[in-house]
């Protein structure tokens, strides 16, 4: 490997995805020929390319393969780099007896049989059997007359995942789908282990861009393009010093991988403790001097994404804990603010502004998922905010008067924020514009989604004129004007809500969902206005610096991804 590289292999490793990188650059210089020196006295790879062409046309003229269409030989104006002297540059199809695919018809499947491998069959590494499906021993013999892969060729992603080569490293028959290609080398010759490493690297992986077609849900490569790959040919003795080579540095990379996987579980083991420290405590006095000790260390526990996420995650579970702050025993009690509440809504429902509502059942101890603080009290949400459904989609609505409004979807509601670039637009009847539409102050709640995503909540601060919600996002409105809203916000995103949510969702494979009973029945802490104004305030002086250091980080990373593309160009410039 090049002195660039060797210096700084740990600055590249430990780079964003540095080991990847480092993976490609390891095949990027192998490819080159920088990664093991020449010897002159190797035979060179013209007469590699004489002996490969000799047993085509010998296998060719025994019947044994059918004769392929003459490979255009690859121009100077179209290699892509110099190579070192006793290379060649070559097409694929040069290097092959046969390139072709499997069946371009489904089969008829079977309990047990001959293995019917497809893309999701091969990673790279070996051809698995494990979840493979199975063909007649008949079809089988009617799709080998046209395809059989034999140990030591090499199959091709050809459809979706482009690429992902893998060599043959099995006697067990098995047949084709049509989203494999298939690269039959030639026996006399090992060629196999260089071309894999040959078609995983960067070189090919620019060329498969290059060349394939449709978009990008169906991208493929087409069959008749293969065989015009551009490969770099080294001697085939020099092949096998590099293939050895490739073989000891990827295991590094796997030793330098697996040290950064344990490092980064300690680390998260570490912040997980750390931060524990923190919502153990027992009061504001408490977690203060908890929280001193840990901001002195910030800059070396607080180094990854996911533990500035869970340093975020943790303020807000202290925050409606009611740790965050101290308790001032001259606050109004929450008690006072619920009457207000209460007195509210019964003038709602005795005007028909708002329905009529069973009493909710109170928040039993079980229930709670902690103990709030004196002078805080539980409630159902139902019983502190107006819960409402949003416009449902597609009704029919001929033959009345309609208007165009803008309205929110659950992808426009985040943890927080809105997302509000893509707004789209809905009819509704113009005597129900009141209904759905929203004002200052509501809080904006998803039904489901991702299964962790459930309860998304975000405030509508009158961004957008006469805007509505859809159906699958829930609004509460406050029933007091002193509410607040934020602190609303803040308790459904945070740690204890989203458990609530989860419990109560019904979930299939990949979504969940809540329905409007499940979210007025949530239980919901109730802290005196004022201390819930001095938790906001608290919150955000200590998210301000969480995105502080989020932007450190973020800096640090471009930084260091800067310093590795300019020694990886400087380790394919050197000599």
């Amino acid at each position: 490997m090049s002195v660039v590289l060797s210096e700084h292999l740990p600055l590249l490793a430990t780079a964003p995805d540095g080991i990847q990188k480092l993976r490609g650059l390891i095949l990027e210089l192998a490819v080159r020929g920088k990664l093991v020196p020449q010897d002159p006295n190797d035979e060179p790879a013209s007469e590699l390319l004489k002996g490969i062409a000799q047993e085509r046309a010998r296998l060719e003229a025994e019947g044994v393969c059918k004769k392929s269409k003459a490979t255009p030989l690859l121009g100077a104006d179209e290699q892509p780099f110099a190579l070192p002297g006793g290379w060649e540059w070559s097409r694929l199809g040069q290097l092959s007896m046969l390139v072709t695919d499997g069946t371009h018809h489904t089969p008829t499947y079977l309990p047990s049989g001959v293995p019917f491998i497809s893309v999701k069959d091969i990673d790279g590494l070996t051809v698995s059997f494990a979840n493979c499906r199975y063909i007649s021993e008949a079809e089988h013999q009617q799709i080998n007359q046209r395809c059989n892969p034999e140990r030591g060729d090499i199959l091709l992603c050809r459809i979706g995942t482009l690429g992902r080569p893998t060599v043959v490293d099995t006697d067990r028959p098995f047949s084709l789908f049509v989203s494999v290609g298939l690269i039959k080398l030639p026996k006399s010759i090992e060629l196999s282990r260089y071309l894999h490493l040959v078609l995983s690297s960067p070189c090919l992986a620019s060329q498969y861009e290059q060349i394939k077609a449709g978009g990008s849900h169906t991208n493929k490569l087409n069959l008749g393009d293969i065989p015009a790959l551009c490969v770099p040919l080294p001697p085939l003795a020099e092949q096998s010093r590099i293939v050895a080579k490739v073989d000891e540095l990827m295991s590094l990379c796997d030793r330098l991988e697996a040290e950064q996987t344990d490092a980064e579980a300690a680390h998260a083991k570490l912040v997980e403790t750390l931060l524990g420290t923190l919502t153990q405590s027992t009061d504001a006095a408490e977690l203060a001097a908890n929280w001193q000790r840990l901001a002195e260390h910030f800059d070396t526990i607080f180094t990854t994404e996911s533990s500035l996420e869970a340093l975020k995650q943790t303020v807000l579970q202290l925050a409606v804990m009611g740790k965050l702050v101290p308790q001032d025993p001259n606050d109004e009690p929450a008690s006072e603010l619920l009457k207000r509440i209460a007195k509210e809504r019964a003038r709602l429902e005795a005007e028909g502004i708002s329905r009529k509502s069973e009493p909710a059942p109170p928040v039993s101890k079980d229930d709670r998922p902690f103990d709030v603080p004196s002078g805080w009290q539980w409630r159902r949400l139902d019983e502190l905010l107006v819960i409402s459904g949003g416009v449902t989609l597609g009704r029919r609505l001929a033959g009345r008067e309609l208007i165009s409004r803008p309205y929110l979807r659950v992808a426009n509601v985040q943890r927080g924020y809105l997302l509000l670039d893509h707004m789209k637009l809905i009819e509704i009847p113009a005597q129900e514009l009141d209904r759905y539409r929203l004002q200052g102050g509501d809080l904006l709640i998803t039904e489901g989604g991702d299964w962790d995503k459930v309860g998304r909540t975000a405030i509508w601060r009158n961004e957008i004129e006469e805007c509505l919600h859809q159906n699958h996002v829930f609004r509460a409105r406050p029933l007091s004007e002193d509410w607040n809203c934020r602190w609303t916000e803040m308790y459904l995103n945070a740690s204890p809500a989203r458990t609530y949510f989860a419990a109560s969702s019904k979930q299939t494979t990949n979504l969940a969902s809540i329905n409007m009973t499940q979210l007025k029945a949530c239980p919901f802490p109730v802290p005196p206005l004022a201390e819930q104004s001095r938790i906001v305030a608290k919150v955000d002086e200590l998210m301000v610096l969480c995105d502080r250091l989020q932007a450190d980080l973020a800096e640090s990373h471009t930084r260091q991804a800067r310093l590795s593309a300019t020694l990886i160009e400087s380790a394919l410039q050197a000599t």
